[in-house]
């Protein structure tokens, strides 16, 4: 018998590409949460096998009245505010979306009493924030130093994770995804923004000169399908109440990143950096240690990162 799975935020950059896996395997019976119509156009390939409904988690009652037309055995609770960027241009906002909905849908299971869902709450390796030398790679028991209101909102998600399991018993898995990329990231994230400017500058709409902000930080990229994978596997396998790093191990400059994306480009580019692009705190270095999660599941990234930005640059360069 199929497992009923929902995935909040279904139509979003990971969700989507969560429920194309999760389809593929012919073993889920899939519904989805999605807040814009217009994000719909990433479910494209698999809509039509997919219960949708469009609610915003932060309406409790709505929340409750999809998950108990649900009754869901997997949870995979993606639904937030993402850009880090824009947490700074909206701290109030970014706290109580990314808190609220969380809650709600914690509340949801546990007032229906559905005791054996298992819940996978994505938070974020943002968290961590500016991490010393020496504490690298982060692993789960490193410190949190955050940044950015983003974070903060992805600590508090995280914990009322840990809280739900200790109170109530609830089957809560954590995982702390370190960065995602591929086609259908929006823009307000490096690679999807250089990805946009690169198409642009193509198509001669903008003039071929790229600013970008502070290019030495280093980030632990992982192909967003890959990342799919390693959240069904974890929902899956891992022990309730724990928490769980997912990423490659291994850092790039966003420099290099820019260098293999500008590589593929068809046109000479002047690239030039802009003071105002430079965040107001951030973290040199970020890399993971994924050793906790590799000895539980057999996951291991299997797309290069060289395939992600090209298909990242084709997918912009379709739709500019």
């Amino acid at each position: 018998m199929a497992k009923k799975v929902l995935v909040t935020g279904i139509s979003g950059f990971a969700g989507s590409f969560l429920a194309e896996y999760l389809i593929a395997q012919s073993e889920y019976e899939v519904s989805g949460t999605y807040l814009s119509s217009a994000s719909l156009k990433n479910l494209t390939n698999v809509e039509k096998k997919l219960h949708l409904d469009k609610i915003d988690l932060k309406d409790s009652q709505k929340t409750l009245h999809f998950i108990k037309e649900v009754k869901p055995d997997l949870i995979f609770h993606l639904a937030a505010l993402p850009a880090v960027g824009a947490s700074f241009d909206r701290p109030s906002e970014t706290i109580v979306n990314n808190v609220t909905a969380e809650i709600n849908v914690l509340e949801s299971v546990r007032n229906m009493g559905l005791t054996t869902c298992r819940i996978l709450i994505v938070s974020s390796a943002d968290m961590y924030g500016r991490v010393s030398a020496k504490d690298l790679p982060i692993d789960e028991e490193t410190g949190f130093y955050p940044t950015n209101t983003y974070a903060v909102s992805k600590i508090a998600q995280d914990y009322l994770g840990l809280q739900y399991f200790m109170s109530y018993n609830m089957q809560i898995i954590r995982a702390r995804p370190f960065n995602h990329v591929g086609p259908r990231q929006t823009t307000g994230f490096v690679i999807a923004d250089f990805a946009q400017k690169i198409a642009q500058m193509e198509k001669g709409k903008i003039e071929p000169i790229l600013r970008v902000g502070n290019l030495n930080t280093k980030r632990d990229f992982t192909d967003v399908r890959d990342m799919a994978r390693a959240y069904v596997l974890l929902l899956e396998k891992g022990k309730a109440g724990d928490v769980y790093n997912i990423g490659t191990g291994v850092s790039y400059t966003i420099a290099d990143m820019l260098d293999m994306l500008l590589s593929y480009a068809k046109i000479t580019i002047q690239v030039k950096e802009d003071p105002s692009l430079i965040r107001p705190q951030d973290s040199p270095d970020r890399v993971c240690n994924n050793k906790k999660l590799t000895a539980l599941i057999d996951w291991e990234p299997i797309i290069p990162l060289k395939q992600t930005l090209e298909e990242t640059l084709d997918y912009w360069r379709n739709i500019v």
